[in-house]
């Protein structure tokens, strides 16, 4: 039998990748910027190819888009883009929470809520970080005793591309007083077997969020071209 083999939980390029993507959602790294392997070598203070194996995976996720063999460029959706990400999650949400509300158990509840519980902190805190990651994990528990294993892989991506736009509505719009009274009226409705409301809201809820958000984009890069 062979040697036991050490084995790395957490590669450099992963290492790199999570917080180049942490930056890019948080838009710190901002829509249409160029990123440098050079720069991020010097800054990261690595050689280039854990550089270039981070971009490949961001440029898989959507988040980046490879230039060439030097670089890449913060993905910038186009208004159509960003409004059709949203039309997806409410396609692919509502399907799910549908097939879920009537095979949810105590425990799907219980973990619900303590994510809620979570959530509001991170709102009170004013912890951008964790919006978007609280927000996915909420809505995936939401939906998890569907047990729609290739739909879920489909929403875990487009909730990449979904995710800074989320923390921007949140953080520009200050509308985390409705997300929280919608976030726990989704559990209310789903705990009293109301399908049919609980999907009208989840609807609305998703809806709301595209409107707005991409009325402030519009105006954002109208002002940007000004």
């Amino acid at each position: 039998m062979a040697g036991k083999r050490a084995i790395s939980r957490q590669s450099l390029p992963d290492v790199i990748a999570n917080d180049l993507r942490e930056r890019i959602l948080s838009n710190e790294l901002a829509e249409g910027e160029t990123i440098r392997q050079e720069a991020l070598a010097e800054e990261y203070e690595v050689s280039r190819m854990p550089i270039r194996e981070a971009l490949k995976r961001l440029d898989a996720e959507g988040l980046v888009q490879l230039t060439n063999n030097r670089g890449a460029q913060v993905t910038k959706h186009s208004l159509e883009e960003i409004g059709e990400i949203f039309d997806l999650r409410i396609m692919l949400e509502v399907d799910l929470f549908r097939r879920a509300i009537p095979l949810m158990t105590s425990t799907n509840f219980a973990r619900c809520d303590k994510i809620l519980d979570e959530m509001e902190a991170s709102y009170d805190a004013d912890d951008v970080s964790k919006w978007g990651a609280l927000n996915y994990d909420y809505h995936s528990n939401l939906y998890a005793a569907a047990g729609r294993r290739l739909t879920n892989d489909l929403l875990h991506r487009i909730n990449l591309q979904s995710d800074r736009y989320v923390r921007m509505h949140l953080s520009v719009m200050k509308q985390r007083d409705p997300a929280k009274e919608e976030h726990r009226s989704l559990l209310t409705l789903a705990q009293a077997g109301k399908i049919d409301e609980a999907c009208a809201l989840l609807d609305n809820h998703i809806r709301r969020t595209k409107d707005q958000l991409l009325e402030m984009v519009a105006a954002k890069r109208a002002a940007d071209e000004d």
